[in-house]
């Protein structure tokens, strides 16, 4: 069983000034309380390809577990750790997130993708943002009807989650063209 969804989002700021928002969305402070779920952030390794001109990035991200509170007690863990691949591609203005977590992986798999590009109708002045994710819960199996639950909780968390990830790009962004403007927030 799996429970997958999509959203999408508009900047309303260029391409440039959200994927910088990206970069910094985990490493400013002043997001510590809103992605709170969020514990580490380290960056494994990072390359531009002299040939394509595109950079990749790994990163791992410590997070609160997933679901919810009874199931994290069944299985004895509170935390979860993940993989963050980047691919960003200057020259055609993508940028490619994708998240898997890598422990916990017999209890549930979690794929995020998000691709960040601009926005066709305004490609200099705003960025859609699509994001696909999918929760797999597996020993629950048996249980079905229980998996579901469990899927949908986390499911719901995770778009909660990603509303407060918009809200911290939005408020980078604003930071970020004040900053290019010469101005202070």
């Amino acid at each position: 069983m799996v429970k997958a969804y999509a959203q999408e989002h508009i900047y309303k700021h260029p391409w440039e000034r959200v994927t910088s928002a990206s970069w910094r969305k985990f490493a400013d402070p002043e997001n510590k309380h809103t992605l709170s779920h969020i514990l580490e952030v380290d960056t494994l390794n990072h390359k531009l390809d002299p040939l394509s001109g595109k950079l990749y990035s790994t990163r791992a991200l410590t997070i609160h577990a997933p679901g919810p509170l009874f199931v994290r007690k069944i299985i004895g863990q509170d935390i979860c750790h993940c993989v963050e691949s980047t691919v960003v591609d200057a020259q055609s203005k993508s940028m490619q997130l994708t998240t898997r977590n890598v422990s916990l992986q017999k209890f549930i798999e979690v794929e995020e993708k998000i691709r960040y590009d601009p926005h066709p109708e305004n490609p200099t002045g705003w960025t859609v943002c699509r994001q696909e994710t999918s929760i797999c819960i597996k020993p629950l199996s048996a249980l079905a009807s229980m998996a579901e639950k469990v899927e949908q909780r986390c499911a719901e968390r995770f778009m909660q989650n990603s509303v407060k990830g918009r809200e911290v790009m939005e408020r980078i962004c604003k930071y970020l063209e004040a900053e290019s403007r010469g101005m202070a927030l």
